[in-house]
């Protein structure tokens, strides 16, 4: 077997040095829990672009099946408490800053994914026809998933067996997504008509944590609850097929991650602007028949349309673009 393939392995922790491994461990937990507040955008890219995936997936298997190795754990807690606290901390922010800057955001994250292109690139070589066929599969499907052009998106956060499922189902979903390349666990919660809901849970979580407000906090743990249990068992799942993938399927495996690392850019053009319903348009699954149904939509809500960007606007998308690339490319580079 080549150089370039025993890279790949995903129980290879002990290569990294320490201060290697909680380097990666933490920037990739940090962009994979900014990248699960944002829809479109895939936390399983940003582990693959900083050079953690395999082990990251490896771990999870390893866990799952009560092997505990010390080197393993410190990843995974790297990983684990990095992204649970840029989630925590930053959900409100990028809340706020999706609503005023979605342009900004979704090129600073567009970089940050094609920045792991080349480290993949170099797992995959030499890119055969089966890494190929594979990439080109991966690449056409996340083509699929952008025309699905989810336009549900749930806010009220309702108690109840039913309700409970429901989250459960979306976290299982969820977090199958997280750790999958390419796919955005976010997207995935937009499809199924739960993300204001969850997102909203978890802002609520964290500002009535920070000010005390301990019931508000509570109150939110009727979707928190469930929906941790469906990411944990989505993400368990995932990670063990993956590893199973990744020793018997290397190279199909390698070429369809790299075609979900290049198709995850599809669809994120980052130039929208919102554009106000009429009379007649249905938003978020109601019709809107009526002056006072058009005059409560939520602005939030309104539909958006692609558009060409002034000049100043292109070059900071730009700017920004190249911004998240290095980053990504610079930790991905880091110690190997």
């Amino acid at each position: 077997m080549t150089q370039a393939t025993t890279t790949t392995r995903p129980l290879d922790v002990e290569k990294f040095q320490r201060s290697t491994l909680i380097l990666r461990s933490l920037a990739g937990g940090t962009f994979m829990g900014l990248a699960n507040l944002v829809p479109g955008i895939s936390g399983g890219t940003m582990l693959l672009a900083l050079g953690v995936y395999p082990q990251f997936i490896g771990g999870v298997a390893e866990i799952s099946m009560l092997k505990f190795r010390p080197s393993v754990l410190l990843m995974l807690a790297c990983v684990v408490a990095s992204a649970s606290i840029a989630i925590a901390f930053f959900a409100q922010l990028i809340s706020a800053l999706l609503g005023q800057y979605q342009w900004a955001m979704y090129s600073v994250f567009i970089g940050l994914t094609l920045g792991g292109v080349p480290l993949l690139w170099r797992m995959v070589r030499p890119f055969d026809l089966t890494a190929f066929i594979a990439a080109a599969v991966a690449v056409a499907l996340m083509a699929l998933l952008v025309l699905t052009n989810p336009d549900r998106v749930g806010h009220d956060a309702e108690a109840g067996p039913a309700a409970y499922a429901m989250f459960a189902l979306a976290g299982g979903a969820g977090g199958a997504a997280m750790i999958l390349p390419g796919l955005s666990g976010a997207y995935l919660l937009l499809i199924l008509g739960q993300y204001r809901a969850i997102i909203d849970a978890v802002a609520s979580a964290a500002s009535g944590a920070q000010i005390g407000d301990w019931a508000a906090a509570g109150q939110a743990l009727h979707v928190l609850v469930p929906v941790g249990i469906g990411v944990v068992l989505g993400v368990v799942g995932i990670s063990n097929l993956v590893k199973r993938l990744l020793k018997n399927h290397e190279r199909a495996t390698l070429g369809f991650l790299l075609g979900l690392l290049l198709g995850a850019v599809v669809g994120l053009w980052p130039f929208f602007e919102p554009v106000a319903p009429q009379l007649g348009d249905v938003v978020r699954g109601t019709a809107l028949t009526t002056v006072e149904l058009l005059a409560a939509v939520n602005p939030e809500d309104y539909p958006t349309a692609a558009v060409v960007p002034p000049p100043a606007q292109i070059g900071a998308g730009t700017a920004l673009f190249f911004a998240g690339f290095g980053v990504s490319w610079g930790v991905s580079r880091f110690g190997s």
